[in-house]
């Protein structure tokens, strides 16, 4: 965990509170899309007859939605409405394959359905993606009993607005003391602070710790079993 002190120094002196409401991020954080996501935009970009960024500026804006992803990437004058259709086509056409599934992160399955288990804890999701898009994932894993609440890019601003986090707290009945962002990206950090909520990093995804720390993350950790232990300060509760 690079936090130089230990998981259990999330909570310091403190007790865990009574309820604990974790909201996860998903696409880098518990499926891995990086493929899909890759092969969408290069296959709009060359639709728009543009080429394509380089794979590393694509993937340091996954976390926003499509947007203001591609807002950044040729600017407000550029075909932002166009690579945003294109972009939606290509990743339709590439999900619906027969077959086709994206891979959960070793632990993520576990980790969703012993929390749920707990009656102290509510989880929330909250995501950049579409609705649609969110709910295939969810009813393609059975997860879709295991969250108390769902934000996507059609619900709220774009991470990391922290609009997303506020309306699934509030769905949650859950305070930011209670409160904690579980993600791959600095774009999660920064919007579960500006919520007044705790942030958690994860190492497998999209953006480097150092920069996850550097937005706000209190630590960041090398697997699930790692923020489970972190979650409760490293109390098995």
């Amino acid at each position: 965990m690079y936090t130089g002190c230990g998981y259990n120094h999330l909570w310091r002196n403190e007790e865990p509170p009574a309820l604990l409401f974790v909201l996860f991020d998903l696409d880098g954080t518990l499926v891995d899309s990086r493929e899909s996501i890759l092969m969408s935009h290069q296959e709009a970009f060359a639709a728009a007859g543009l080429l394509s960024p380089a794979s590393a500026e694509l993937l340091a804006l996954v976390g926003l939605s499509l947007r203001p992803t591609f807002q950044r990437l040729v600017g407000d004058e550029g075909p932002v409405d166009q690579l945003v259709a294109l972009y939606r086509e290509a990743f339709r056409r590439r999900v619906s394959a027969p077959g086709y599934r994206e891979t959960v992160f070793a632990g993520a399955d576990e980790i969703l359905r012993n929390l749920s288990a707990k009656a102290q804890v509510k989880l929330g999701v909250a995501t950049g993606k579409s609705r649609r898009g969110v709910d295939r994932i969810l009813v393609g894993h059975g997860w879709g009993e295991l969250f108390v609440t769902v934000q996507t890019a059609d619900d709220a601003p774009s991470k990391p607005d922290p609009a997303m986090a506020l309306q699934a707290m509030a769905a949650a009945g859950a305070r930011p003391h209670e409160t904690i962002m579980v993600g791959d990206t600095t774009f999660d950090m920064l919007m579960g602070k500006a919520a007044g909520a705790r942030a958690i990093g994860v190492s497998w995804g999209h953006h480097p710790p150092d920069a996850l720390l550097e937005a706000g993350a209190e630590t960041v950790v090398e697997s699930f079993a790692e923020l489970e232990r972190s979650l409760w300060g490293g109390s098995r509760r």
